[in-house]
């Protein structure tokens, strides 16, 4: 039996209803981003003890922080922030929409959608320097780690990439294969040497409201 991560994607951000490229920006998380935050140490401070984690790793970007800091109080841990973790950047595209750019540089965008590896924003950080980044955080986490299951609070592209380099999917289908991360949702996978296995994708942790 490998180590069992649980990924989780940061709350949402003032950025997401406008739907632009944070990357490697600070934006804050907005008073929902904030809720989804609670729900997520709600949901993991009511799973079994077997299934609860006890370990927290996070990037080092604030929205990744803020989201794990309740999870971090309601399980009694302290983060460990990890360089690796941080999103991808996404060069000329940072801090804008993609209708913004279509206006500026429309052959970028469609260079981007045709194949979003080859295909990358100028200036953006290679997907697969990416990739390898998150894979080798994940992997020196799960070497690490082996007395249950470790939280990890990163980010929507740098998961999605990190995800098909330790599942053995070609990085140019991410945004096919994998289309959203939700924010505060969970994906679980099980390392053990160079095996991955994924055991859930994309789960919920809201509480319902009334």
């Amino acid at each position: 039996m490998g180590t069992r991560l649980l990924l989780a994607r940061h709350g949402q951000t003032e950025w997401h209803a406008e739907n632009r490229y944070a990357g490697s920006s600070e934006v804050a998380l907005t008073a929902t981003g904030l809720e989804q935050a609670e729900d997520l140490a709600v949901f993991l401070a009511a799973r079994p003890e077997r299934d609860r984690p006890v370990a927290l790793y996070c990037s080092p970007q604030d929205r990744a922080r803020r989201t794990a800091a309740p999870a971090a109080r309601a399980l009694g841990l302290s983060p460990e922030i990890v360089d690796d973790l941080r999103e991808v950047h996404f060069g000329i595209a940072e801090g804008r929409t993609r209708a913004e750019l279509r206006e500026t540089d429309p052959e970028a965008v469609a260079a981007f959608l045709g194949d979003p590896v080859g295909g990358a924003f100028p200036g953006a950080e290679p997907p697969e320097k990416a990739a390898d980044r998150g894979a080798a955080a994940l992997r020196a986490i799960a070497d690490r780690e082996h007395a249950g299951p470790v939280l990890v609070v990163a980010h929507n592209t740098l998961i999605r990439l990190t995800l098909c380099r330790l599942l053995g999917i070609p990085l140019a289908t991410y945004r096919t294969v994998f289309p959203r991360l939700e924010n505060a949702a969970l994906t679980e996978l099980s390392l053990h040497g160079d095996d991955t296995s994924l055991l859930r994708f994309n789960q919920s942790t809201a509480r319902t409201r009334y």
